[in-house]
């Protein structure tokens, strides 16, 4: 499976860019967010890459980020939205715009993208609310929140395995943390786990 591509950038449309690595091309569809990030012909580009096969297809899809590439993963994970459809609600939407308005709920903005109507955009609300990370400044006023340090984001996806909701698992890492509760994984993730509950 292929996850990774460096090579130049031999061809570039809005949703389709041609890559050469190693004397091959490959045709790696992108959502409009990465094309307008991507460099000049002849310049180099890296892409983290799903590989989507079935049986009459194997097609790429190509994102500048990992956060990008993990947005679209959620969504084709949602019922009645594939990979095309997907990279069409990247390109209609920016990913911290996209971010909150699921977790907000708002499926009228949502229904603003070509191909997404309102059934598949509550589909959307009902199943990726509580998957998808805080975009900063959801709270209007509020201060933005401090970054999670790589035991925070250890202890916030043990709480997410354990099936807690992001937001409840987020705010209890913090309020652990605040509380004074030790900077290593084990006592930061039982303290976290007793304010989840």
């Amino acid at each position: 499976m292929i996850a990774l591509l460096r090579g130049l950038v031999v061809e570039k449309h809005p949703n389709q860019v041609l890559v050469e690595t190693g004397g091959v091309g490959y045709d790696v569809t992108i959502p409009v967010s990465t094309f307008t990030k991507l460099p000049d012909l002849g310049g180099e580009v890296r892409l983290r890459i799903y590989t989507h096969v079935r049986e009459d297809v194997l097609a790429l899809y190509g994102f500048l980020t990992q956060d990008e590439k993990a947005l679209f993963e959620k969504l084709i994970s949602v019922s009645g939205i594939g990979p095309t459809l997907a990279v069409k609600i990247l390109s209609g939407l920016a990913a911290a715009d996209l971010i909150l308005s699921i977790r907000r709920g708002e499926v009228e903005k949502l229904v603003k993208v070509p191909g997404v109507g309102k059934k598949t955009a509550e589909r959307m609300v009902l199943e990726l609310r509580d998957k998808l990370p805080a975009a900063t400044g959801e709270e209007p006023g509020a201060p933005a929140a401090e970054a999670l340090s790589p035991i925070d984001q250890d202890v916030l996806s043990a709480l997410l395995n354990l099936g807690c909701a992001r937001p409840q698992a987020e705010a209890a890492v913090r309020k652990a943390k605040a509380a004074g509760a030790s900077l290593d994984f084990e006592p930061l993730f039982r303290r976290a786990l007793e304010l989840v509950r």
